[in-house]
């Protein structure tokens, strides 16, 4: 028979447990919202590069703005994530916490996340990539009229120096 102190060192109190499961919730949700922009980052990646085969100057600024905003929210919550993870393991460390469905939904939402990650840098290189040779593209074509007298509103008679006043009467 084992004593009373035996089985409350093994139990966990409820304030425990409670606290236990709080944190186990919370890095759920992070981890889930974390996913969802990163879903959302990969759309506007996919728009981005649309937008930089299409060289619409504007549309792609856009896109850049919305991107940083994007970027940053990711960061941020990635700050939150960390520590909650640190804490989530120290807590959970092979004790029953939660149910264990709960429990398996950590697993697969952060490979989940870590395959969007991956496909994230993936695009967001190769967009670089179609926005690097198009800038090319935009140099070489700005050279070219720079080049061209006729091409920027400059004739050969605005250029010559000959006289801009005639006596007509003699």
């Amino acid at each position: 028979m084992t004593s009373f102190t035996e089985t409350t060192a093994t139990e966990i109190d409820s304030a425990e447990l409670a606290q236990r499961v709080a944190v186990l919730k919370r890095f759920k949700t992070l981890l889930s919202q974390q996913r969802d922009r990163f879903k959302s980052y990969l759309e506007l990646l996919d728009k981005q590069q649309g937008v930089i085969e299409s060289g619409s100057a504007e549309d792609l600024l856009t896109y850049v703005e919305i991107e940083e905003k994007i970027v940053a929210d990711i960061f941020s919550i990635q700050k939150v994530i960390d520590p909650l993870e640190e804490m989530y393991y120290s807590v959970v460390s092979g004790r029953d916490i939660a149910s264990a469905e709960t429990q398996e939904e950590v697993p697969s939402l952060k490979a989940s996340l870590e395959k969007l990650k991956g496909e994230a840098v993936l695009r967001s290189s190769k967009n670089k990539e179609l926005l690097s040779k198009r800038m090319l593209e935009l140099r070489q074509e700005i050279k070219t009229l720079r080049n061209n007298p006729y091409a920027i509103g400059k004739n050969a008679f605005a250029q010559s120096n000959s006289a801009s006043l005639i006596d007509i009467k003699g």
